[in-house]
């Protein structure tokens, strides 16, 4: 599977798989969609209504390791601790990750900045982005002093041996139904639903239809 890194629209970078037509994040910009979707509709949401320490966020498809870098930003400007468990059947080589741009995340103005909080500089973000990625697996690491990460090597279904109701939020963030059709299934989704402490919520970019559908036979609320 060769992949190759490219520029998206916001002057981020993302990974694209050619064979598959598919790329880790939007071609409109990597930094732009993951904080919409993930950080701002789902981290924030649920940091504004949930009390539990640490908060313990699951994503699926670590990829780039973009939102778990935006989240451990996040975690830092907000003094959060935040617990979180990716997985990741196919990680990022060296020679990948070492080229994207991720601590140019910093130049995203009001989009990764909070009024009146800390602010990580770019050395420091690119430091906790590489140690991301050479972190041991299936332990718990801890990257910053507020944000620990654990990587597992698991598809999706293997994922349900994962302790029930263990997590307040679910980034959702596999490839497209038309690339990964086996994880938009109702059968798919109960698994996160099981994942799911009582409360909370799983968000994913994708709102086609088939998706929501299964989402909804799976238990879940949808909303746009």
């Amino acid at each position: 599977m060769q992949r190759q890194v490219i520029l998206t629209n916001d002057g981020s970078q993302t990974v694209s798989i050619p064979e598959m037509s598919v790329t880790y994040h939007s071609k409109h910009g990597a930094v732009q969609e993951s904080m919409h979707v993930f950080i701002k509709t789902g981290l924030e949401y649920v940091v504004a209504r949930e009390t539990a320490t640490p908060l313990r966020v699951f994503e699926v498809g670590l990829g780039t390791g973009l939102n778990a870098l935006l989240t451990l930003q996040f975690a830092q400007q907000q003094q959060k601790l935040i617990q979180y468990t990716a997985i990741e059947l196919f990680p990022l080589e060296g020679a990948e990750f070492s080229q994207l741009n991720y601590e140019l995340v910093e130049d995203q103005g009001d989009a990764t900045t909070h009024r009146g909080s800390s602010t990580m500089q770019r050395d420091d973000l690119n430091q906790a982005f590489l140690k991301m990625h050479v972190a041991q697996w299936n332990e718990f690491n801890a990257i910053t002093p507020e944000f620990t990460l654990r990587k597992l090597q698991l598809s999706l279904l293997e994922s349900a041996s994962i302790h029930p109701a263990a997590f307040n939020l679910v980034y959702f963030d596999a490839f497209a139904p038309a690339a990964q059709p086996e994880l938009w299934t109702a059968e798919a989704f109960r698994i996160i639903y099981d994942l799911l402490a009582p409360g909370g919520i799983m968000v994913t970019y994708c709102s086609k239809s088939i998706a929501r559908k299964a989402m909804t036979e799976a238990g879940f609320r949808v909303t746009k």
